[in-house]
């Protein structure tokens, strides 16, 4: 199926993954595709700021600020959970940041011992909660297989594993959209 350009869906039903490059619009573009004025769920899954990263804090205030106050937040790295536990829309923003905060947990910048199967059974239990979702999920996560191959080990398996982690909720999403320079353009 071709590229379709252009506004998103009244409101997104099912599982939509939004994927694209650092400031590409993805996260607001996912904001539009909440039903309007509706409840929903925000799963944030950044760290929380800590006041050592003003930038970051900076940032973060950002995207709480503009969040209505029909939603609910949630700011967890237990994103299966999430889903669910869901009764309503929810939206996670975003892969990128999880993946980050898991790969510290499990100990993969340090090679801990077994934290190669640590983070599959955390990948695997996202992947298994966002297939068997019931209701509307909206996942948000880098695209991040253009670019050159990192010159590190840390970046390499930050690298592959987001896009395993992507390839694997794509195959069971109901859309797929791709913000290049602020533009949506449907895959799926």
């Amino acid at each position: 199926m071709p590229s379709q350009q252009g506004a998103p869906p009244a409101a997104a039903r099912g599982r939509v993954l939004v994927l694209g490059g650092v400031r590409s619009g993805k996260s607001r573009f996912a904001e539009s595709l909440l039903p309007a004025g509706e409840p929903a769920t925000y799963v944030a899954t950044g760290y929380p700021p800590d006041g050592a990263d003003p930038e970051w804090a900076e940032r973060v205030a950002g995207h709480r600020a503009r969040r209505p106050a029909h939603w609910h937040t949630r700011e967890t790295l237990e994103v299966a959970a999430a889903l669910r536990d869901a009764t309503g829309t929810v939206l996670v923003d975003c892969l990128a940041l999880w993946l980050t905060r898991v790969l510290d947990s499990v100990g993969a910048w340090t090679e801990a011992p077994g934290w190669e199967a640590a983070l599959r059974a955390r990948t695997g239990d996202l992947v298994d909660a966002w297939t068997g979702a019931t209701s509307t999920v909206i996942a948000v996560s880098n695209e991040v297989g253009w670019g050159v191959v990192p010159d590190t080990r840390a970046g390499r398996v930050f690298r592959d594993g987001l896009g395993v982690l992507n390839t694997a909720l794509a195959a069971s999403a109901d859309a797929v959209w791709l913000l290049v320079a602020g533009i949506p353009n449907r895959l799926r």
